[in-house]
């Protein structure tokens, strides 16, 4: 089971002088405007699927930052879940579903702790190599958003921050404002390293612990990645564009148990750039928006 929210929603809230109108085929596409001419289009199915998402320059050339209409081909990692059944409900979830690849754990040849970054006990340097730091495994292909979204397999060749410093109350989606202070400095990394490259993609996952129905945990988890974005490009400034999120619910407990734990009720972090297919090819612009 997976869960597919609406990417236009939290455009809506963290970018209210959005443009929204409507493109080929059905399609609806929001504009922000940016510094020194820029544009950065998102541009979704009726559902509310992210198809892709870009940025066009002064000069009229549109730099991809996330393609999301490509289906994988006959690379690394097959398709396992095609033809599998949705029930009523989820059935939006499909192309996520439907994106599964079979593909094997990394081999991790790092130290554990600086493969998975543990926020409290990291400096900014730490956060950095963890943002900024290359896949740990070869891979031989890229991927839509949704096949990296599908495939743990994937999203583990990337190294990971899990934020326990920000953890939710039983049943609550919502960043207490006493917390916000600590994402200061994992947006300030995030910042950093969309400086040197303003394309970079980094996900925000979401997770809740045993307690409730998978259904509602899934929904649960997905509003805690979506409140902590929110956060983070309303309170500290990160682009909106250089963020997606995903709920996992129960699927990975960070402590084994099926009782209540304020330890799984979490979110983590990883760049997913290096990962992501893209249909153009030019090297990206020397810093975030130069004139």
């Amino acid at each position: 089971m997976v869960i597919q929210h609406d990417e236009t929603e939290r455009l809506r809230r963290v970018a209210p002088n959005a443009r929204f109108e409507k493109g080929q085929g059905g399609s609806n596409v929001s504009i922000i405007d940016r510094p020194g001419g820029y544009r950065v289009y998102s541009e979704t199915d009726s559902n509310g699927q992210l198809l892709r998402r870009y940025r066009r320059g002064p000069d009229g050339r549109d730099v991809i930052i996330i393609d999301n209409r490509r289906r994988h081909g006959n690379g690394f990692g097959k398709g396992v879940a095609t033809g599998v059944g949705i029930g009523i409900g989820v059935v939006a979830g499909a192309a996520i579903l439907n994106s599964i690849l079979d593909v094997p754990p990394p081999r991790v040849r790092i130290p554990r702790d600086k493969y998975i970054v543990d926020y409290g006990r990291a400096n900014d340097d730490d956060l950095y190599e963890a943002l900024s730091a290359p896949p740990v495994d070869d891979y031989d292909d890229r991927y839509s958003l949704d096949e990296i979204r599908a495939t743990v397999g994937l999203r583990d060749r990337m190294r990971r921050i899990d934020l326990d410093d920000i953890t939710f109350e039983f049943g609550s989606w919502d960043v207490d404002p006493s917390q916000y202070r600590k994402l200061e400095r994992i947006a300030r990394g995030m910042n950093r390293v969309i400086d040197r490259n303003p394309n970079e993609v980094f996900m925000i996952e979401g997770y809740t612990d045993a307690v409730g129905s998978e259904e509602d945990n899934l929904s649960l988890s997905d509003r805690r990645a979506e409140s902590v974005a929110e956060v983070l490009s309303e309170q500290f400034n990160v682009p909106f564009e250089n963020l997606v999120t995903q709920g996992y619910g129960e699927q990975y407990l960070k402590v084994p148990t099926q009782a209540p734990e304020r330890l799984n009720r979490r979110v983590a972090v990883r760049r997913i750039t290096p990962l992501l297919s893209r249909d153009n090819g030019p090297p990206p612009p020397p810093s975030r928006y130069p004139d």
